[in-house]
């Protein structure tokens, strides 16, 4: 039998193509001279840019006009914020199924609609119940559902490419960082902050909801054809993957299997101590001599790095084997903790930056793709639900570490030295966690 690269079967063995093991493999249909996937992928990048709503990113521009109009106070204003991302973190698994059983095409313009509709409540909002109310509709509806939905559809359509195609789309985030804050910036300060939710509502609407209904299809074999557009590669028996017949294993398969819990320290140990130093970030700096203005700078630093990065991130996600390329991350996120534990100049914070921007660009592209690499297609959403679930509720948990440092001790040193070894214990998990074999007898195939 011909043998395929290991880099190539790393990339594309484990995912396999929602098809019995006795069907013969669909035909290309000669029609699509350009292979749809490519424009699902647009779809997915725009999915991911008009997320912005409810991300942290977006709703921080107006969280000063809206504690001074409405008479809320912070600490409230941050529990509702809070309390809406458990919500948001709870949510996932359900809705990973809900994916995985309907699909994008239906999915994704509902999401559309209810997030353009939940940003016109929050341009309603009256006091702290108008406050609960918003939040509890964007966090979910953006954060959660819209960008979970989008990575589904591009999972399905892209195989061996997987990684690659997924930090392309990873763009569409990227530039909504950007972009989208200046946006709300200009609005609010020339109309309103209620001009500004309105806005972004509309543009939700304008961009996702026709588009969805008209372009999109769950999956290439819907139209007679493979992910990526091509042909179903040939395995190695010899590699660590699971074999093509297997069409994705099952949320309690997953989470029977130890290599899911390793995997799973990653976007745990991302989302506690990555949030953690954003959260704290301008103080934290400052402890160190970096002025407020600069430790601003850097966060836009970081993302354009990431921006930058994604690309050749994913790149390297199709042709190594993930869990080294995440426990690259890891290791960059203890080289920035301990960097800051340390710092012997203000200047070394833009290595600082640095290496945040590339641990965010593989969290961005390894990190999303590798749960379909290694359990397949056929429960991708439920199986990322519940990932992506335990990264936010982690996220939400990341800040506190420090408070409690300098509340109680008066430096930062002891939660950093701490955060040190925690995604160093990550590194080492990850880089056991070798692609499964599916437990015999118990295949799933659609």
């Amino acid at each position: 039998m011909k043998r395929e690269s290991p880099q190539l079967v790393e990339a594309a063995g484990a995912s396999a193509p929602l098809t019995s093991p006795s069907s013969p493999p669909p035909n290309r249909d000669r029609r699509y001279r350009f292979f749809p996937g490519w424009t699902m992928l647009g779809v997915a990048a725009a999915a991911q840019f008009m997320s912005a709503p409810g991300q942290s990113y977006s709703v921080a521009t107006f969280k000063g006009p809206m504690l001074n109009d409405l008479a809320v106070s912070e600490t409230r204003y941050s529990l509702a914020y809070g309390v809406a991302t458990i919500l948001s973190a709870l949510m996932l698994p359900f809705l990973g199924r809900l994916v995985d059983r309907i699909g994008a095409r239906r999915l994704l313009p509902a999401i559309a609609l209810l997030l353009g509709g939940a940003c016109f409540c929050m341009a309603t909002a009256q006091g702290l119940g108008g406050v609960y109310l918003g939040f509890g509709l964007i966090r979910p509806l953006g954060q959660g559902a819209l960008s979970l939905v989008a990575t589904w559809l591009v999972g399905e359509w892209f195989e061996v490419r997987r990684g690659f195609a997924t930090a392309l789309a990873g763009l569409g985030g990227s530039l909504s960082v950007m972009s989208i804050p200046l946006l709300n910036q200009w609005v609010i300060a020339t109309y309103g902050w209620q001009a500004g939710w309105i806005v972004l509502g509309t543009l939700v609407w304008a961009i996702l909801i026709l588009p969805s209904i008209l372009l999109v299809r769950d999956r290439p074999e819907d139209l007679g054809l493979r992910p990526d557009g091509l042909d179903a590669p040939e395995v190695d028996p010899e590699c660590d993957r699971q074999p093509p017949q297997v069409a994705g294993w099952t949320v309690s398969q997953v989470l029977r299997d130890t290599t899911f819990w390793k995997l799973l320290a990653v976007p745990a140990t991302s989302g506690m101590v990555g949030t953690g130093l954003i959260f704290h970030q301008v103080a934290l700096l400052g402890s160190r001599g970096v002025s407020a203005t600069w430790a601003v700078s850097l966060i836009s630093l970081q993302a354009g790095v990431a921006t930058l990065a994604m690309l050749g991130a994913g790149w390297l996600t199709d042709r190594l084997p993930n869990r080294y390329v995440l426990a690259a991350a890891m290791l960059m996120l203890t080289m920035a903790v301990a960097l800051v534990l340390v710092l012997p100049t203000p200047a070394m914070a833009l290595l600082y930056a640095v290496l945040l921007g590339l641990h965010g660009s593989i969290l961005r592209s390894t990190g999303v793709v590798v749960w379909l690499n290694y359990f397949g297609r056929a429960h991708q959403g439920a199986v990322r639900g519940v990932a992506f679930s335990v990264m936010i509720l982690a996220a939400a948990v990341g800040p506190l570490p420090f408070a409690l440092s300098i509340d109680q001790l008066g430096s930062y040193d002891v939660a950093l030295g701490a955060f040190i070894f925690i995604p160093i214990v990550a590194a080492c998990l990850v880089c056991t966690a070798r692609p499964p074999t599916h437990p015999q007898g118990r295949l799933d195939v659609v």
